[in-house]
């Protein structure tokens, strides 16, 4: 059943059942948006995430009953239901791999088939899971070095450089606009 956010409050059960999880549940125990562990600072929410253009729109599209309501509406003009679209991205280029290589490579940490995004979207709303979130949280924290690259490579402002870094911070919760 489709919830607002401000039905997102701790001790709710989120059940999911969607194309890729039967079964699960999770409770949020901290506030939405709040009590982040102190190495995680992400400069982007999940919602402005969507807004912007991540995943070639073709990511979470069948879990609108585990999120919010609203980061879908936000995100309307760059969602693809039907299959990825590149034009849908922030910088209009891919910069992902397919989820079979993510599963390959071991990059899928249970309870999340999806990936990194979809542990940050249960992260944000209130799931914790001390021993995943560390993990999740240090490969985000490693990812940071691609901003590195961008800053060192490129004008200030320069939006046009190094663009499949720049989509790959975006969905990675950095801020690609510098």
């Amino acid at each position: 059943m489709k919830k607002s956010l401000s039905e997102y409050k701790i001790g709710l059960i989120i059940e999911v059942n969607d194309l890729m999880q039967k079964n699960y549940s999770y409770e949020l125990t901290a506030p939405i948006g709040e009590k982040f562990h102190p190495d995680f600072k992400p400069e982007i929410s999940p919602d402005e995430m969507l807004k912007l253009g991540v995943f070639e729109g073709h990511y979470l599209n069948d879990c609108e009953d585990e999120f919010p309501i609203e980061w879908y509406e936000n995100a309307r003009d760059n969602l693809s239901p039907e299959k990825a679209d590149v034009s849908k991205n922030c910088f209009k280029i891919k910069s992902r791999q397919n989820l079979n290589i993510w599963q390959e490579k071991g990059w899928i940490i249970e309870p999340d088939p999806r990936g990194w995004f979809q542990w940050y979207c249960r992260y944000y709303l209130g799931r914790r899971i001390p021993e995943i979130d560390e993990k999740q949280i240090k490969r985000w924290k490693a990812f940071k070095r691609h901003k590195a690259q961008v800053e060192k490579n490129c004008r200030l402002g320069d939006l046009d450089c190094r663009t499949k870094q720049r989509q790959g911070l975006l969905q990675w919760a950095y801020n690609p606009f510098f």
